[in-house]
């Protein structure tokens, strides 16, 4: 059932996507699976195929700058700084939607989640559809996110559905999501755009959101990126305790023997590993510098239980 698509198949991909089958295509963070924006019933799709919770509120993906009045009826002028900075590319911004967008985008919310990615083939696939398209990770909801189409037909093999092969994603997380609604822009989700880039660009200071803020944001609300097994975090080599009768999965963002190289472009990768070699547990050595990486330590966090960055 599942169709797979190459580089050149583009405009058949946009084909069976404006035919209401959705399509999961490659960004430079991950697969997002992909329906027109406007087309409630293949977003709906979407949440059934991914078993994604309903208020979850989805991002939208455009490939021209215009598209955010197309979506936002209000464009403040810190969003068009970021836009012109880091577009195309990993952020995503959230703002007052217009009625053009369905609740079933939203979440119900009155904001709209925006982003313009950098991969030329999504480029390529938004400008064929001739609309923006809704994209969240191409997996099976709370668990690792895709970085390959091979990810992708695992999870999904069987079901109607596509997928375009555009290979490996080169960032291997989540955008990262500023809120611009009504308040000074706020951090909603860490990504490989960082607070220190967005402050250099907005001349002001950035906070992360906290409360019901965190809402209007993709992989806030729920348990995000786990595999089927525990995973625990250490900080350092000497508090790892293994016994005997348990089959365990071993990564570090230090090389070492007996460890899987860890790095945020592969986490998801390893992740999936896991599940593949049916481990008991997975023990994830995270050391300083690494830690101090808000995207991936999010990751790391969500994966294990955690609900925030301030909760370990």
């Amino acid at each position: 059932m599942m169709k797979l698509f190459h580089a050149h198949e583009i405009p058949q991909a946009a084909e069976l996507m404006l035919q209401g089958i959705p399509v999961a295509f490659p960004t430079e963070t991950v697969y997002g699976m992909g329906a027109p924006f406007s087309d409630q019933k293949a977003v709906n799709r979407i949440f059934t195929l991914k078993g994604r919770p309903l208020d979850n509120p989805l991002i939208c993906h455009i490939a021209q700058l215009d598209d955010l009045y197309l979506l936002a009826r209000e464009v403040p002028d810190e969003a068009l700084l970021l836009a012109n900075h880091f577009w195309p590319g990993p952020l995503t911004l959230v703002l007052k939607r217009k009625e053009i967008v369905p609740d079933c985008v939203t979440g119900g919310l009155d904001t709209v989640a925006i982003r313009m990615p950098s991969h030329p083939l999504a480029l390529e696939l938004i400008q064929q559809v001739k609309a923006p398209i809704v994209g969240p990770s191409a997996n099976q909801s709370g668990r690792p996110s895709s970085t390959s189409a091979q990810h992708v037909i695992h999870d999904f093999q069987g079901k109607e559905c596509g997928v375009i092969d555009g290979g490996v994603t080169e960032e291997g997380l989540e955008s990262t999501v500023v809120f611009l609604a009504d308040t000074p822009p706020l951090i909603l989700r860490q990504g490989a755009i960082t607070q220190e880039m967005l402050e250099k660009v907005l001349g002001c200071e950035v906070k992360s959101a906290k409360g019901d803020t965190l809402k209007a944001s993709p992989g806030t609300r729920y348990r995000h990126y786990a595999p089927r097994a525990q995973v625990t975090i250490k900080r350092d080599f000497h508090d790892v305790h293994l016994l005997p009768n348990k089959k365990y999965f071993l990564a570090s963002t230090l090389a070492k023997e007996g460890y899987h190289h860890l790095k945020p472009s592969n986490l998801y990768q390893l992740l999936r590993k896991s599940d593949e070699e049916l481990c008991d547990e997975v023990v994830i050595v995270c050391l300083d510098k690494e830690w101090n990486n808000l995207a991936l330590r999010d990751r790391l966090l969500k994966a294990s239980g955690h609900s925030s960055l301030s909760s370990y």
